[in-house]
Order: C-alpha cells, then structure tokens, then sequence
C-alpha cells in the first residue's frame, strides 16, 4: 500500500470518527438536558453529563492545562503518524494510531469550542450559538459523555460495574490502544526503539 494510499485511508478514518462524535453530541446536547437518560436496553443508557477533565469522566488537572495538553499531545500524535507512514509501517498499525488521533481530536474540539458555542444545559436543553455568547470562554469547555452501561447493580439498585459514562472519542481511543497492545505491539516497539535510537544519535553527534 503506497505512502499516498495510507494517507487518505488514515484521513478518511480520523474525519469518519470526528463526524459520528460530533454530531453524536451536538443531538445529545441539543436533545437533552444534564443528567437526563433514555434506556435502550436494560444494560445501556444514553446518558447526558458533561465533565472537564480526562477520558471517562476523570479529573485530575486544571482545565486549560488539559486543554493545551490535549492539543500538545494531538500535535505529537500528528507528528508520529507522519514518521509511520513515510517509514512505510503497517496501514493496520497506522489506523489504529489513527483511532487514537482522532478520539483525542474529537474531545479537543469540545474542550476549545464547546462552552462559547452553547449555551449551558443545566434545567434546559442547549442552544447552539446563543444569543450573548456561550456558557464559557474558549478553551474551557466541557467534554460531553453519553454511554452508560450499567451492567451489573447492588441490591439498592446503584451501578456496581461499569460506572464511568463515556463517548464516541473515547471510544475509539480505547479501540485505538487495544488494537495496537494485541495485535502491532511489535510494530509499537519498533517505532519507539527507532526513535530512541535517533535520538542517542543525535546526542553523540
């Protein structure tokens, strides 16, 4: 498969997960207000929460560092998948790094955009572009989460397992990663081991 041919496949990928995410969100955002559910199944829910840290509903850092963070990190991400497809690896090992580009892109965008495009959603369903300006300034947005699978309850009826609600981006993410550790870990190791050679090179030079 050429250099050219893994390109457009890695690009189709990456816009292909960018458009189910977000227009996944954008209808739960405008179609329900925060913490609002519909049950699918008795094992999954569409459940809207937004959160303004990590993957799963994690928070762990400040939310603009996070948000820089995220863009140094696609940035990286970006830059490493250059170095695959111009070393002619895998187009298998290049999407699944594509995955991975495109979950973090995905949940950037809400990070950046999210919070001066809509409106806020506590009580109300949001409205894109309000009048007056979003619910927050750029940068500050929060990342929009809509799968629940509560698969397994207590007696009281709380979620034992799986508790974190998540979305499309982070999805992929972990699709990206798993597919990657099963089946092109030798392929990971070889990229790595190549970079760090290239760089005890550069040293001594």
């Amino acid at each position: 498969m050429s250099s050219k041919n893994k390109t457009i496949g890695l690009v189709a990928i990456v816009i292909g997960v960018l458009i189910i995410d977000q227009a996944l969100k954008i209808w739960v955002k405008t179609h329900f207000a925060l913490g609002e559910s519909v049950s699918v199944t008795g094992w999954f829910q569409l459940l809207f929460v937004e959160n303004p840290g990590m993957a799963f509903g994690m928070e762990v850092v400040g939310k603009l560092f996070l948000t820089l963070f995220r863009i140094v990190a696609s940035g990286a991400i970006i830059y490493y998948l250059t170095k695959l497809i111009k070393q002619q690896y895998q187009f298998g090992f290049v999407a699944c790094i594509g995955l991975i580009l495109a979950g973090a892109v995905g949940n950037l965008i809400d990070s950046i955009f999210y919070g001066r495009i809509f409106s806020h959603s506590y009580g109300q369903l949001a409205t894109l572009f309000p009048h007056g300006g979003g619910y927050a300034p750029y940068f500050y947005g929060k990342v929009v989460d809509m799968f629940y699978f509560p698969l397994i309850k207590d007696g009281m009826g709380e979620t034992i397992f799986f508790k974190p609600v998540f979305n499309f981006a982070d999805s992929a993410v972990t699709v990206g990663v798993a597919l990657v550790l099963i089946f092109y870990r030798k392929e990971l190791n070889k990229s790595l081991e190549s970079k760090s050679k290239k760089n005890n090179e550069n040293e001594k030079a």
